[in-house]
């Protein structure tokens, strides 16, 4: 049986056929958002590293939350605050180390309702230039982020490593 094109019938289809739009619009949104967060988190990431390499404080005072409290841990010791960590650690790096590499791999991201966890494995290698020792690490990181205001901030961070080849290793 044909049914007639009424105004009515059209307009079912029309709103029918937006219905389904938005419908698909919606459901798509949050995979772009997750896309998008991810890609901007592991630009985060890459950032630190090369702060790490440089010995330049600048992309964590950018991509970090300085809050009271601050607690950043690596190899069993802490930073507390941001600026702990910058100036006692970061920056005098560029002055203790020779042909200093950092290698993050493996990163996996995840994400939770303004909330994300980025896991990477880290292979650490320099010689002190203090004494000549050469350092040849691996290990794992986790970075645990807040969004605030619609950007990613970190807000905790926990690293450890130890030598590849222990034979090589002084303590």
């Amino acid at each position: 049986m044909l049914i007639p094109k009424t105004g009515e019938y059209k307009m079912k289809k029309i709103t029918g056929t937006l219905m389904l739009l938005i419908a698909t619009a919606l459901l798509a949104m949050p995979t772009a958002t997750i896309a998008q967060d991810d890609a901007e988190l592991r630009e985060i990431i890459e950032a630190i590293r090369i702060g790490w390499l440089e010995a330049d404080g600048t992309p964590f005072r950018e991509h970090f939350l300085d809050f009271e409290g601050a607690r950043y841990f690596e190899g069993g010791g802490q930073n507390e605050g941001l600026t702990d960590l910058i100036e006692h650690h970061v920056e005098p790096e560029a002055d203790a180390f020779e042909d200093f590499s950092l290698v993050f791999s493996n990163i996996e991201v995840n994400i939770e309702y303004g909330f994300a966890w980025v896991l990477v494995d880290t292979e650490i290698k320099a010689t002190v230039k203090r004494d000549g020792r050469v350092i040849d690490n691996k290990g794992r990181a986790t970075y645990l982020f807040r969004n605030v205001d619609g950007e990613w901030k970190v807000v905790h961070t926990n690293s450890a490593s130890r030598p590849v080849n222990k034979a090589r290793a002084k303590h």
